[in-house]
């Protein structure tokens, strides 16, 4: 029975896909395991998924230094080119660093038959390089690669920050080696990517999807009753603290509230004292089975929910606020399906503005409706899990 390893980062829009995907191949016969720093993935895994957990020696200062890593995304308000400085030098480089050793154990003792590394894990290619194991890479931030095209210097800037930390490890190699050139797996669908002439093993597979298990209450009976008003989810995802989120929904209050609209906020409900009465707020949302009850979504970018959204042929308004985000939108914009505001300047006239044309202009639906067909031709998780089993068995030589 062959072994796949996926090794992940602990930020929930990169491990998701794994979880489905990891599903399909535990279905297929494969012994399936996850390798992360975060202990709290062991409780989200599917049935049979085995957890490793990275943990070894290191000094207070080292863990210190780790225990900074979530705390740095959320309180750092970055964009642009600054907050890809930002992630390399802050955050990705000196966790590949802490993980490398961790991984490189566990890879001898479970023995994988093939890593499939993170693309922003790139210390899992190096070790599976350095130990002569296959390895494919799968993306969940297309941006990165459309970067290479987009913004090449930028691009160029990235390959030399994983090329300095292969050669620190011991992989004296003059090309990044963060993407498998064997196979990598993209979440979106080419339609959504945009033109751009990729590498062979790059392949496009939409969204890794299967039932996510549901262990929270979201008040259906209230959504339900509204059925004669607009439905509006909004959400700028887990990664940014408390000071953004309020300043972003006091402008949501001020834009949707008392409205003829139902808005389903993911947030902290103790973030206000009181929200408007047309609102239902919650921290965890069953966001599969929402989005296709949706009109409209609100949302930063996240590339997970923006392509979710758009699955079901729901058009969106983005609010990029960093990273990936601002390209994310960017094809939103590109390709008809919504519109986006500036996360610094906007104000509630902006935010009611710009959803009132979602919603009452049929163009956005009918472009976010093509999308979706796109996203379905892609051939989600299925068509993924083929890609791996299949690269499992060939006798490829190692990039």
């Amino acid at each position: 029975m062959k072994k796949i390893l996926f090794v992940v980062p602990p930020l929930m829009g990169h491990v998701n896909p794994t979880l489905s995907l990891g599903s399909a191949l535990l279905a297929k016969g494969f012994k399936v395991a996850w390798l992360s720093v975060d202990d709290n993935l062991s409780t989200l895994l599917p049935a049979g998924g085995e957890f490793l957990s990275l943990k070894y020696k290191t000094t207070d200062a080292e863990r210190t230094r780790h225990g900074d890593y979530l705390t740095k995304i959320s309180e750092k308000n970055v964009t642009g080119i600054e907050s890809v400085k930002f992630l390399y030098e802050d955050v990705l480089i000196p966790l590949n660093r802490y993980m490398y050793m961790g991984i490189r154990d566990w890879v001898k003792a479970y023995e994988p038959d093939l890593i499939v590394n993170d693309h922003q894990l790139f210390s899992a290619a190096i070790v599976a390089t350095q130990e002569g194991i296959k390895y494919a890479t799968s993306v969940t931030a297309p941006a990165a690669l459309k970067m290479q095209q987009d913004l090449p210097g930028v691009s160029q800037w990235e390959d030399n920050q994983v090329i300095s930390l292969q050669q620190e490890l011991g992989l004296y190699l003059d090309r990044s080696i963060a993407c498998s050139e064997k196979l990598t797996i993209i979440y979106t669908s080419g339609d959504f990517f945009g033109d751009m002439e990729l590498k062979k093993g790059y392949r496009f597979v939409g969204l890794s999807i299967l039932e996510r298990p549901v262990n929270f209450d979201f008040d259906w009976e209230t959504l339900r009753a509204k059925t004669h008003q607009k439905k509006v989810l909004v959400s700028i995802g887990t990664t940014f603290d408390h000071h953004f989120k309020r300043d972003f929904f006091a402008k949501v209050i001020e834009a949707l509230g008392n409205r003829d609209l139902s808005v389903i906020v993911v947030s902290d409900p103790l973030l206000f004292d009181k929200w408007p009465p047309n609102f239902i707020v919650a921290s965890k949302i069953p966001q599969l089975s929402l989005l296709p009850l949706m009109d409209a979504v609100v949302c930063h970018g996240g590339h997970n929910t923006v392509c979710e959204t758009l699955m079901q042929g729901v058009p969106l308004v983005v609010v990029p606020i960093a990273y990936d985000q601002s390209y994310v939108a960017g094809r939103v914009v590109a390709t008809g399906s919504g519109l986006r505001l500036n996360y610094k300047r906007f104000k509630s006239v902006h935010l009611l503005e710009a959803l009132e044309r979602v919603l009452t202009e049929t163009s956005f639906q009918k472009e976010a409706q093509k999308l979706s067909k796109s996203f379905q031709l892609a051939g989600g998780v299925s068509f993924a899990a083929q890609l791996l089993e299949d690269f499992s068995y060939n006798p490829l030589t190692a990039d």
